[in-house]
């Protein structure tokens, strides 16, 4: 045992040196330098110690695969390596080399690691609003949001990766934080990281010029759940992508959950290696479809919903859901700066306060609407002649569609109120003005108007 012990001295030593080298005067310092051998072990199931608590995680969570490692490479003959703290010594992590043929171990389905009694988890940074109880869902996302609840769910991983595609502002990013508050609800000690590919490489590139790429490795690929947002952003890194293929295979290997996002599908994006882009075109694509008009008017709903102290009448909800349609995000972004204007200003929400307050806005999003197809849908509609809109009668068959279809004019066109006047039979702008206000207050407490608007939005927005 004697010549055991010193042999395994001898390899600690040697052991020490590579850490310094590799891990950078700071890092084993800080970390590696505390760590001992413990009494009394032999040289094939090695025991190292560390002070505290705080300190034995961490190099479990950094250098555990490495001490092995480097033990191995010593002494060929180290079966495992165990880490612990010197005053709780009963019950260590012990990361062992794999059985010989000889003793074949049964195949499990992948759990989730649980670490040891006071082990310090780290925790991703999630934004608590985007859950799954907060996504709105309709035809356009609907696949996607039962792919991220699948995903999230307890049990076996059904498929690995998942990759999420999608215009900026869809939803991808809700929906990578909303796995992650649900998996880490039912495993609440998961190693979960979110990050983008753009942190993804900077993180790398740092550890890299700290000649500590083991411990990003450690991190990385010690995941339970992993979520890489944005993938587009590491197209033509070569060292970035190298890396990022072998943490994916080793996500994979080990029967982990992997979720990608990007803003196309796998065979669309430029510059990502051949090889990347088969490993995760082998689980499940999803793509997230532009929203709907129905959708971004139930988002904005619901928004309105979560603010009890404001309100924004159905005339200004329909005008954002209807011009805004590129971004959930920028929809929303929309809505915060109506109600945070009026609320600064003092002023009540109406449909030309929200006009004048996103004016540039608006007018980025504008669809190409002309007073002529509005005056054609709207007599369609109400089975009018198109003199109609023009006369001078004043029976409320006529002069309700005709408000109806000023109203829409003036939402839907940037023509100024006398030239939408002049073209209504030569009226007044105060008369334009006027109809807009009355339907606007219609559209509140009439249902058969509201109805009717709704309609030929729709028709005008296809």
């Amino acid at each position: 045992m004697d010549d055991g012990i010193s042999e395994l001295a001898r390899a600690w030593a040697r052991v020490r040196a590579n850490l310094r080298r590799s891990a950078g005067t700071r890092v084993f310092d800080q970390w590696l330098a505390p760590i001992a051998l413990a009494e009394g072990d032999d040289a094939t199931d090695v025991r190292l110690t560390l002070p505290s608590a705080f300190a034995t995680n961490w190099v479990k969570s950094h250098y555990a695969d490495r001490l092995l490692h480097e033990f191995r490479a010593v002494l060929p003959g180290v079966r495992s390596v165990a880490i612990d703290t010197v005053a709780r010594a009963a019950a260590p992590v012990v990361l062992a080399a794999p059985a010989p043929a000889s003793a074949p171990v049964p195949a499990a389905a992948p759990t989730v690691a649980a670490p040891s009694s006071g082990a310090a988890v780290d925790r991703p940074s999630l934004d608590a609003r985007l859950t799954f109880d907060r996504f709105v869902v309709d035809a356009s996302n609907m696949v996607a949001l039962n792919a991220a609840q699948a995903l999230a769910a307890p049990g076996p991983v059904r498929f690995s990766p998942l990759f999420l595609h999608g215009g900026t502002g869809q939803g991808k990013t809700h929906l990578m934080n909303a796995i992650a508050h649900r998996f880490l609800a039912d495993h609440p000690q998961a190693r979960v990281m979110l990050m983008s590919a753009e942190r993804f490489m900077f993180e790398f590139v740092a550890a890299m010029r700290a000649r500590d790429t083991f411990a990003f490795k450690a991190k990385l690929r010690g995941c339970d759940l992993l979520l890489i947002d944005d993938l587009q952003f590491i197209a033509g890194k070569d060292v970035t992508q190298d890396e990022f293929f072998h943490t994916v295979n080793e996500i994979m290997a080990a029967g982990k959950r992997l979720v990608i996002a990007a803003d196309r599908a796998p065979q669309a994006l430029d510059g990502i290696e051949a090889r990347i882009l088969n490993r995760l075109g082998s689980g499940l694509v999803v793509d997230i479809r532009p929203s709907s008009p129905e959708l971004r008017r139930t988002v904005l709903a619901r928004r309105v919903a979560e603010m009890p102290d404001v309100r924004v009448p159905a005339a200004v909800l329909d005008l954002l859901a209807e011009r805004i349609t590129s971004s959930i995000r920028e929809l929303e972004g929309a809505l915060t700066r109506v109600t945070a204007y009026a609320m600064l200003t003092g002023q009540t929400i109406d449909l030309d306060f929200a006009t004048q307050t996103l004016g540039d806005m608006l007018r980025g999003h504008q669809r190409r609407v002309t007073i002529d197809q509005i005056q054609k849908l709207v007599c369609e509609h109400f089975e009018l002649k198109p003199l109609d809109l023009l006369s001078a009668r004043r029976a409320r068959a006529i002069a309700r569609p005709r408000q109806i279809a000023m109203y829409l004019a003036k939402r839907l066109t940037t023509r100024s109120l006398p030239e939408i006047g002049r073209k209504f039979g030569g009226r007044d702008h105060s008369t334009v003005i006027h109809a807009v206000r009355r339907i606007e207050e219609l559209r509140d407490s009439d249902r058969e108007v509201d109805q009717a608007v709704h309609v030929l939005l729709g028709q005008l927005d296809a």
